[in-house]
């Protein structure tokens, strides 16, 4: 799950280049008939090797910055993720497994890279979204803090509204965090305590300077990119 809560954010693709080969016309007597499973055998034994090794030779992993390009090229349309199709959520998911795959920060709860006020840019949760309002009565944009040194968490809302919620962190391993929040603040001046339900669980998938990926409990992905290296959330 997220870091939000049900209310304000949600309880927050190398070709072989073989010869024109022609097998030799055998006659119908030939105990070695050509068939397509037999076909590849009158192949000599070095092109046989460039059929089986040569293409994964070939093959290039991208790295971090060109998936990374990918990856907001696709989300840049969606409106966060408002306007997202079915496909659209599973070519984003896709780009975005890849890209998890080369974190160059393997243990994002002991990075200071983590602290700091985040910009939500994409997400697959309705709630955060807000999809049901009419779209003069969802949030602009939606933010969310993290300070690992004291373990404490926020998530705000921008226009109309401007609620927040503040929350604890508990890690579970060297990337995912329990999270419980604590206080609820309506258009970020009226307190409100959360209810002992108000918890969940959030995964730091990818971590750089500029862009984290996170996954909650509830199965949400969540892309944000930073917007302020030095906030710190309210204690």
């Amino acid at each position: 799950m997220a870091l939000s809560s049900p209310s304000l954010f949600s309880t927050l693709n190398a070709k072989s280049s073989l010869p024109h080969f022609h097998a030799p016309n055998l006659s119908s007597s030939s105990h070695f008939p050509i068939t397509p499973s037999t076909t590849h055998l009158l192949l000599p034994r070095k092109w046989r090797a460039k059929v089986s090794f040569f293409p994964s030779f070939l093959k290039k992993r991208k790295d971090a910055k060109s998936i990374k390009e990918e990856l907001l090229q696709a989300i840049a349309p969606l409106d966060r993720g408002a306007d997202a199709t079915l496909q659209d959520q599973q070519t984003v998911d896709q780009i975005a497994r890849e890209l998890e795959e080369v974190s160059p920060i393997k243990e994002p709860l002991k990075s200071n890279l983590l602290d700091g006020k985040w910009e939500l840019i994409y997400t697959t949760s309705q709630s955060i979204l807000q999809t049901k309002r009419p779209k003069l009565l969802r949030s602009v944009a939606n933010y969310q803090a993290i300070n690992v040194d004291i373990l404490r968490a926020q998530n705000m809302e921008s226009w109309p509204f401007f609620n927040q919620v503040t929350a604890d962190l508990t890690p579970l391993s060297p990337r995912k965090v329990a999270v419980k929040f604590d206080t609820f603040k309506i258009g970020s001046i009226i307190p409100i305590k959360a209810p002992g339900r108000a918890r969940g669980e959030l995964e730091i998938t990818y971590l750089d300077e500029e862009l984290r990926v996170s996954r909650g409990d509830k199965g949400n992905l969540f892309i944000l990119k930073m917007v302020d290296p030095s906030y710190r959330v309210p204690v």
